[in-house]
């Protein structure tokens, strides 16, 4: 009698990879930027004009103005990106550090006689200090809560910056520039071109600490933190030192931010201080592409763009010829642009940046490396958890 053997299943035969398509070969992300930076760069070399996106052409004070006003934003928005994009953190403090940046930069100038550097890297300094301390009390909740105390902590800033505690702040009237130690290429309507080459290198360089933060271990751990952070704890991390060190880098590069600003427009407004300018930042964060670096900036020039300039379209003849219903609306640039964000918000999910992805039909490819990535970060957590038990 013969015993019935047990045969193996047959095994399928796994797809081969199909080899790339010659004459095809990507162009690096690097060499992209480098070459949208060096665009950038010569604009105030060129006389080109944008009817309705510039009030004249590129190389006029005015049109250089908005423009580095643009980059300031898009730069402030990274950093938010880092705070809400990376690391799922919704606060409602950010403008406290951009605030203390441009007030801290102009009370060192107007009390001391430190040169540029040397107060700025003492700005920098307390702006770190500050952020460690607000990030170790509001971090030890999350959430909605969370959100509630850092805009608890900007009012506070908000409330002292308008009362002139100390009489540094100035009030309502806020702190001017002192320019005796500014050097005097940045000083001036007539230097406007050189502060948008300080702005677009402050932007390059606030791109550059986000991207390697996020690529980085501890930006991996932050982002697995935003995902589940009791799977974080169980592998032997620390998602609250994580947290907080993405936190006080982000207020850190806000800090340098207003620091350019305060350059820029040489003076420091208690408007800056407020919970409604972090809503800005957020509404352009949100507007780009959450999760997004480049739609961080994208929203950013397109929220600064449309805010200037809607105001001229608002006083136009043609809205002022339009019928009551339609002139009184119009006549807001805000209801204008509120009305524009709910559109996107609504027909564009995913922002500015995920419209270019869908068009482009990059979605199912960032799906599946999103899969694959996923699938190496939970083989990793085996392993661990193998190990320790």
């Amino acid at each position: 009698m013969s015993v019935p053997t047990r045969q193996a299943p047959a095994r399928t035969a796994e797809p081969v990879p199909a080899p790339p398509a010659r004459g095809r070969r990507r162009v690096p992300a690097w060499a992209v930027g480098v070459a949208v930076v060096a665009a950038v760069a010569v604009l105030p070399l060129l006389n080109l004009s944008l009817p309705g996106v510039l009030p004249g052409p590129t190389y006029t004070p005015g049109s250089l103005h908005l423009m580095t006003l643009s980059l300031i934003f898009a730069a402030l928005a990274l950093s938010y990106h880092l705070l809400y994009g990376v690391a799922g953190m919704l606060s409602f403090g950010h403008a406290l550090y951009f605030a203390a940046g441009a007030y801290g930069l102009g009370i060192v100038l107007s009390r001391t006689d430190l040169p540029l550097l040397t107060a700025a890297a003492l700005v920098l300094a307390g702006t770190v200090v500050l952020a460690h301390v607000v990030g170790a009390i509001s971090l030890r909740v999350s959430g909605v809560s969370f959100a509630m105390v850092t805009l608890a902590f900007a009012q506070a800033g908000n409330v002292l910056v308008r009362r002139n505690t100390g009489g540094v702040t100035g009030g309502e009237e806020g702190v001017a520039l002192r320019t005796d130690n500014v050097p005097d290429a940045l000083v001036g309507v007539v230097n406007t071109r050189n502060m948008f080459w300080v702005a677009l290198a402050a932007l390059v360089a606030v791109y550059v600490v986000v991207t390697w933060t996020q690529r980085s271990r501890a930006g991996h751990v932050v982002e697995a933190t935003r995902e589940n952070e009791m799977r974080v704890r169980v592998i032997g991390q620390q998602p609250f030192l994580i947290r907080l060190l993405t936190f006080v880098i982000a207020a850190a590069l806000a800090s340098v931010v207003g620091m350019v600003y305060l350059l820029l427009q040489s003076q420091a407004v208690p408007a800056i201080t407020s919970a409604d300018f972090t809503i800005t930042v957020l509404v352009m964060v949100v507007l780009g592409g959450v999760g997004s670096r480049w739609g961080a900036i994208v929203g950013a020039v397109v929220y600064t763009l449309l805010d200037q300039r809607l105001s001229a379209f608002a006083s136009s003849d043609v809205v002022e010829s339009l019928p009551p219903v339609l002139h009184v609306p119009l006549s807001e640039p805000l209801f204008i642009l509120g009305t524009l964000f709910i559109l996107v918000v609504l027909f564009m999910p995913g922002g500015i940046a995920g419209a270019a992805e869908r068009l482009t039909g990059r979605p199912a490819r960032a799906r599946a490396s999103a899969e694959k990535d996923r699938a190496a970060r939970e083989s990793a957590e085996r392993r661990r958890l193998e190990e320790l038990a």
